[in-house]
């Protein structure tokens, strides 16, 4: 039985549409071995974990033990999405770096220290950094008025708008033992919010931050550039394929015409129909639902069958083709002696025959 499991928390909407559209479209295309609910957990053995063909995970970045769980359900060969060793090792600050090397633009970003030291640390675990830190080029870089978030954060929490230094020295007094980056406000004209499914599978969902959560998404936005959603959309896939993400939102601030990515590590994105709308809660519905079964027809019993994105893979360097040339070269050389001595004496038979026949 291939078995397809939704790990979640507090969410009430989405895990169970997605259990029941799953059952349908199994239940329509006749498939027998396979089937969809939520997932159980009675024990958790080391190397033992192979109920579940898929698993879509939706709160371990909340429970510890969920991520811990899903590391083992993976190493023995379930597809769980998204890729629950990728998102321990992601962060904010990697990911805008990732960005511009893979040609989307961001916002100007630094990263900043601690405003408390980490526990167990005192003055010389800090004898690699330069005092006084050189703020002056980060504000003269980023500029005024700016934001601040948490390095490897996520759901808008710990983010501040800084109207100058002295704003920011304040709250950042707040931040405590956080790792800040801050980053330059991009004033936008448009605003998106995409779901990513699959790396490449893009819904365009225009968005506005600025209002109270229930609020944030556009029902019946004034029409967009056509030129402005297909750059949103090419930027989404990259960003999607280089991060190995299958369940993620991308948000896009555009300024004269230019897409920002402004927030694009969003592995368990909201779902909910009270905050998404009924338009984007049926997309969600159907093309995880889709994916997940997809997902499940392509599993291998027993291996590896995550994603990974294209920074992690293309950092792969590939010895065997070298290895193989040594070794041909290797076996060219012992080969070698055998060969010449054959040529010899060939041609020592060669030359008596030519000897013989100028003689008659």
């Amino acid at each position: 039985m291939r078995k397809i499991g939704i790990l979640f928390g507090q969410e009430n909407t989405f895990p169970q549409a997605f259990i029941d559209r799953v059952n349908q479209k199994i239940a329509a295309e006749g498939i027998k071995d396979m089937m969809a609910e939520a997932v159980l957990i009675e024990t958790v053995e080391q190397a033992k974990s192979d109920e579940y063909a898929v698993i879509i995970d939706r709160i371990s970045q909340d429970v510890p033990f969920y991520r811990a769980f899903l590391k083992n359900a993976a190493i023995t060969g379930t597809a769980v999405i998204n890729n629950p060793f990728w998102w321990s090792a992601d962060e904010k600050f990697f990911n805008n770096a990732l960005a511009e090397k893979v040609g989307v633009p961001v916002p100007k970003t630094f990263i900043l220290p601690s405003s408390q030291r980490p526990p167990d640390t005192d003055e010389n675990s800090f004898r690699n950094m330069k005092f006084p830190f050189n703020w002056d080029k980060m504000f003269d870089t980023v500029g005024f008025p700016a934001y601040m978030k948490p390095h490897d954060g996520g759901g808008w929490k710990s983010v501040y708008r800084v109207e100058n230094p002295e704003d920011l020295w304040q709250k950042h007094g707040e931040t405590e033992h956080l790792v800040m980056m801050l980053q330059e406000e991009i004033n936008f004209k448009e605003y998106f919010r995409c779901y990513v499914l699959g790396t490449d599978n893009v819904h365009i969902m225009q968005y506005e931050p600025r209002n109270p959560h229930h609020l944030r998404y556009v029902l019946d936005g004034e029409p967009v550039d056509q030129k402005i959603l297909d750059t949103v959309h090419e930027y989404c896939i990259r960003l999607n394929k280089a991060l190995g993400y299958d369940f993620n939102t991308v948000e896009f601030a555009v300024k004269d015409g230019i897409p920002y990515a402004i927030d694009f590590c969003n592995p368990a994105p909201d779902a909910d129909i009270n905050s998404v709308g009924a338009e984007n809660f049926e997309w969600i519905v159907e093309n995880a639902a889709n994916m997940a079964i997809e997902k499940a027809k392509q599993y291998k019993k027993g291996q590896m069958n995550l994603t990974w994105g294209s920074f992690v893979t293309d950092q792969i360097v590939t010895e065997k083709p070298v290895v193989k040339k040594v070794a041909a070269k290797k076996v060219v050389v012992k080969k070698a002696p055998v060969k010449k001595a054959e040529v010899k004496k060939t041609t020592a038979k060669k030359v008596v025959e030519k000897t013989k026949s100028t003689k008659k």
